[in-house]
């Protein structure tokens, strides 16, 4: 006798959903997606991302940072987020939280080996991050800060790309040679299409905790300048602290350690600012 009963083939499996879809359906939850940008190395860009993050979430907003630095993701260190990132019941994957309003993803919350070296091009680049977007149950979220690696590159390009109203924050440090790269960030988003939410000077002086003189390492009021004459926000110059490099690497909140640091007061006055911002 003839068998009729079918085997389930590749045929009859349900589709795949779409990964851009996907994406999509999620940033729908999602207010105000923020890409933070610097034109080079060594200006601070994470550290300005993660407690810009800190500060909108210390106000109440619901905010998720990613961080798509793929090749040098500081993020969990910095946030002292332990443990691998896991699927929820729903299969997405579930961020980590640092705090009520505040979760986080990183391709090192996906890394047994913290220290092994990511070495794709640049669709797999793209795919992760894809990934990031559409499979992370975000939720409803007012801020997404997304940290990218400097320079304009695979990353930046496709956040661009995946989130078409995702806004742009470029770090800087006063001095010149940190400025004309800034000035390719800038031209950078022209060219994508991407809308400028502002500028913000990092390592913006230090005050001598002996005489109580600010010495100004980097030079003094680049960053602003820049932003005037380019037509761009001016969100805030953010001095030098030793303190801050301490608990960036311990995992530690700075603005709850040092709460009335000048710093604090600079990144609560970015986060105002930037709640003002998307408001108008």
């Amino acid at each position: 006798m003839k068998n009729t009963q079918r085997g389930i083939g590749i045929a009859d499996k349900p589709p795949e959903p779409d990964p851009e879809e996907l994406a999509k359906q999620t940033l729908k939850k999602i207010k105000n997606k923020i890409i933070v940008m610097s034109g080079k190395g060594g200006v601070g860009k994470t550290s300005v991302s993660v407690n810009i993050a800190i500060a909108l979430s210390n106000m109440g907003f619901k905010t998720g940072l990613m961080d798509v630095d793929i090749h040098g993701p500081d993020i969990p260190r910095m946030l002292g987020l332990k443990g691998m990132l896991d699927v929820n019941e729903n299969h997405k994957i579930q961020s980590l939280k640092f705090s009520e309003n505040l979760a986080a993803v990183s391709i090192e919350l996906l890394m047994q080996d913290k220290d092994a070296a990511v070495i794709w091009r640049g669709p797999m680049k793209h795919n992760a991050i894809k990934q990031f977007i559409g499979d992370t149950d975000w939720g409803e979220l007012d801020f997404l800060i997304i940290d990218s690696p400097p320079g304009t590159g695979d990353e930046p390009l496709t956040v661009a790309q995946l989130i078409p109203d995702a806004r742009a924050i470029i770090v800087t440090t006063p001095q010149e040679v940190a400025l004309a790269d800034v000035r390719k960030s800038i031209n950078f988003c022209k060219t994508v299409k991407m809308d400028i939410f502002g500028l913000v000077e990092n390592m913006s002086g230090y005050k001598c905790p002996h005489c109580g003189d600010v010495i100004d390492i980097f030079g003094s009021g680049g960053g602003e300048k820049t932003a005037l004459a380019a037509g761009i926000n001016f969100l805030g110059k953010i001095p030098l602290d030793p303190k801050m490099v301490e608990c960036g690497d311990s995992g530690v909140s700075f603005q709850k350690k040092f709460s009335d640091s000048p710093v604090t007061q600079v990144f609560c006055k970015i986060a105002e600012n930037m709640s003002t911002l998307v408001t108008k």
